[in-house]
């Protein structure tokens, strides 16, 4: 993870946002909405720029913003998103609405884990970004890793999860969140290792896993 310090310099370099999208950073802030870090997400669209992808899969709407990033850093591709929150999916409804693109957006309403027949039907993906319940990712990238293009890219959010993958057991006090910890922790090390994909692991923002199919 970047120190506070060089991570303040890299965000203050960053080109400020239209209006649109700094009214979804504060709504996200004020009702705390998880969405990507500014330098993770700037990461994640470089990322799919250079891979030129022109379709992706989204595994996570939330309230639409890496969604809305993402079709705005990629003028010709389409975004298959899923959420299954219903608060969460009339607020992402809205900004797509707003943000007029929602041409190259196709919002999929349910539990990722049992919309796959979905999602199948708009295969295959050039990239998969993961980035829902943190305790479900490894069955996500079983899912739907098979959907991806051979030269495709899947890329896997907070996998460093504000370094607490780095502490013991005994130094986290909740259980709730040491397990979710002990899942992330166990999901690296099984991607890590996965017999058919390169993966790197990069500190940035919260930790992003980048996982491309070996040939």
């Amino acid at each position: 993870m970047l120190n506070d310090k060089l991570h303040s310099y890299i965000e203050e370099l960053i080109p400020g946002r239209e209006p649109l999208l700094v009214e979804m950073e504060s709504y996200a802030k004020e009702n705390k909405v998880p969405i990507m870090e500014l330098v993770g997400i700037e990461a994640l669209l470089q990322l799919l720029r250079v891979h030129n992808s022109e379709k992706v899969l989204e595994v996570g709407t939330a309230i639409g913003y890496s969604a809305l990033r993402m079709a705005r850093a990629l003028p010709n591709a389409s975004i298959v998103t899923i959420e299954r929150d219903l608060d969460r999916i009339q607020v992402a409804e809205d900004y797509i609405e707003r943000s007029k693109l929602g041409d190259q957006i196709t919002l999929i309403k349910g539990d990722a884990l049992e919309v796959e027949e979905l999602v199948r039907n708009q295969a295959p993906y050039d990239a998969i970004f993961v980035d829902a319940a943190k305790g479900q990712y490894q069955k996500f990238f079983e899912m739907y890793s098979k959907y991806l293009k051979d030269d495709g890219i899947i890329i896997t959010d907070n996998v460093l999860f504000k370094g607490l993958v780095t502490l013991t057991e005994s130094d986290i006090e909740s259980k709730r969140i040491r397990n979710l910890v002990k899942k992330i922790d166990g999901f690296n090390k099984w991607l890590m290792k996965h017999p058919d994909y390169h993966t790197v692991i990069l500190p940035v923002g919260d930790g992003i896993a980048i996982s491309k199919m070996k040939r």
